[in-house]
């Protein structure tokens, strides 16, 4: 299996034909060409606006980012013409940050996942939406680097379930967890480390079956119970025969306090992150 670019929220399934794109641009090369006069637009809008309605401009451009994702169910159903002025949007808004380096203060907290195209992600909402037995809830990205200059850590978090057994959308929590170095001026570079599959929380339906309520309880049924909900399987990341950690490069094309706008470099996709209340990990 082929690892050496990997996407920034789940590890590559294997090679696809896929999009491509510039490390240092936020241009993607996509089936459909973005229209040269759309982008010169943004371009010419962003060169001659005045700094005291920059910000005004920004907002709009942002939500009508927003609104052109609204409908996809994190970018699990898109049809072609959504697909480009998806892209169009994104192009617009990420000429705001062209050039300016990562305010690592600013990426710190979580982040939670909009819009993707990466398809190691929309693999697993598409299994959600055929499966009646697995569910997929929130999707995130929690960076820990406020006080580091050069890097931090970051935890790509999926909340899922299986309905019946485990609690609606919560019922367990997947955790890819890495380390990252800023390596240009809007690039980080992602270095795998573990993934782990923790707080697990049973539905009342199977409590009932390990421990009914209406009898008394033994010691076997409530170390069972405790067994369930402290679980906690961790599996260490590397390349299968390296022994080496698996890698990806990430370019965040737009940041700042309550956006995020990430591409993952080699064909992993691109991704839309709103700011998140903490996470209680």
């Amino acid at each position: 299996m082929d690892l050496a670019f990997a996407s920034p929220l789940y590890l590559p399934i294997g090679k696809r034909a896929v999009d491509k794109i510039k490390p240092y641009s936020s241009i993607l090369t996509v089936g459909r060409k973005v229209s040269p006069y759309k982008l010169f637009s943004c371009s010419a809008t962003i060169a001659n606006q005045p700094t005291q309605s920059l910000e005004f401009e920004v907002e709009n451009k942002k939500h009508d980012l927003l609104r052109a994702i609204q409908d996809t169910q994190r970018g699990l159903v898109t049809t072609a013409d959504q697909r480009s002025s998806i892209e169009e949007a994104l192009v617009c808004v990420e000429g705001y940050n062209k050039g300016s380096p990562i305010d690592l203060v600013k990426l710190d907290g979580t982040w939670r996942l909009q819009y993707t195209s990466a398809p190691d992600v929309l693999v697993l909402l598409e299994a959600a939406a055929r499966l009646p037995f697995f569910q997929v809830g929130q999707i995130f990205q929690k960076f820990e680097c406020q006080d580091q200059s050069s890097g931090g850590v970051i935890q790509n978090v999926v909340q899922w379930s299986i309905p019946a057994l485990l609690e609606e959308q919560e019922g367990a929590t997947l955790l890819v967890s890495a380390k990252f170095d800023v390596v240009s001026v809007r690039n980080i570079y992602l270095q795998f480390e573990e993934i782990t599959v923790q707080n697990i929380k049973i539905s009342e339906e199977l409590q009932a079956v390990i421990a009914p309520a209406l009898l008394p309880r033994s010691f076997l049924s409530l170390q069972i119970l405790q067994f369930l909900r402290t679980f906690k399987a961790q599996i260490p990341v590397t390349n299968t025969g390296r022994q080496r950690a698996v890698g990806g490069l990430y370019y965040l094309s737009y940041l700042d306090s309550n956006m995020l706008l990430g591409r993952a470099v080699g064909g992993g996709g691109v991704f839309v992150f709103t700011r998140s209340q903490p996470l209680d990990l």
